[in-house]
């Protein structure tokens, strides 16, 4: 059996680190970037349904186990790995990760392999700003940011921070102006790990570039672990006229109108 079934087992290298990478799909490349704790069924779900509407998906596995159910103490083995970690700044501000610089070369191969006018990305959770900070030097137009979590909203200066450089802000500025890139982001209402002052900074950085959706807690999947926090994956309740499923469905439409203009 694949490692995470029903996708292809790939590696890619790049700065001397080499990763597995799963794929699915044909069309336009999309690079979902998983949540802590690592590749759990929730995400591969995500990961098919976006393949399924019309994209490549390249699922890097950046920490975890494939396909390990998701449990508290997983979690926060897996967080803690990623807080010592070089690969992960958990508290900058203003400086997005090292690690981001590896899934700008798998982009820029991506949309070498898949074609298109360019490749979005869905970071969730830790590595939710990450497919903001890699419209630098990629080609990177549909960046979805599904409940961003850094920096850690220690203080008030981190809860309002993006976690991207002032030379990534300003490419995402140029990506927008002369390529028509937008930004969608996803939250739920009272997650203190993706508070509501991250998204009012992305409102007055990028304005109508930018679309949020946030979403009340009580329509969060209740079987899931609280508070509410991971809309495509965890507390996504997955039926018609549901806020989560709306949520889903535009994340969807959202990289068709970016990836598939023509359509």
């Amino acid at each position: 059996m694949a490692p995470v079934p029903g996708f292809e087992t790939t590696q890619f290298a790049f700065g001397g680190k080499t990763r597995d990478v799963f794929t699915r799909g044909a069309g336009p490349a999309v690079i979902v970037i998983h949540e802590v704790p690592g590749i759990t069924p929730q995400v591969a779900a995500f990961g098919a349904r976006v393949a399924e509407a019309g994209f490549t998906v390249y699922l890097p596995l950046l920490f975890g186990v494939p396909m390990k159910p998701l449990s508290m103490g997983y979690v926060v083995s897996t967080f803690a790995r990623c807080c010592i970690s070089r690969e992960f700044r958990v508290l900058a501000a203003n400086a997005s990760s090292p690690i981001v610089d590896w899934l700008r070369a798998l982009a820029a191969q991506a949309h070498s392999r898949c074609g298109g006018p360019g490749v979005g990305a869905v970071g969730m959770c830790l590595t939710g700003n990450f497919a903001l900070a890699m419209m630098l030097d990629s080609p990177m137009l549909a960046p979805v940011l599904s409940q961003p979590s850094l920096p850690l909203p220690i203080t008030s200066a981190r809860r309002k921070a993006l976690h991207v450089s002032a030379t990534e802000l300003a490419a995402a500025h140029r990506k927008i102006e002369e390529q028509k890139a937008r930004i969608l982001g996803l939250r739920f209402h009272q997650d203190p790990a993706c508070p509501p002052q991250r998204f009012e900074t992305l409102r007055q950085e990028f304005g109508t570039a930018f679309e949020g959706i946030e979403i009340d807690p009580k329509y969060a999947n209740p079987s899931a672990p609280k508070p509410a926090h991971s809309v495509l994956t965890n507390h996504l309740i997955d039926e018609a006229g549901q806020p989560t499923r709306a949520a889903l469905d535009r994340t969807i439409a959202f990289l068709r109108e970016q990836l598939m203009p023509a359509a």
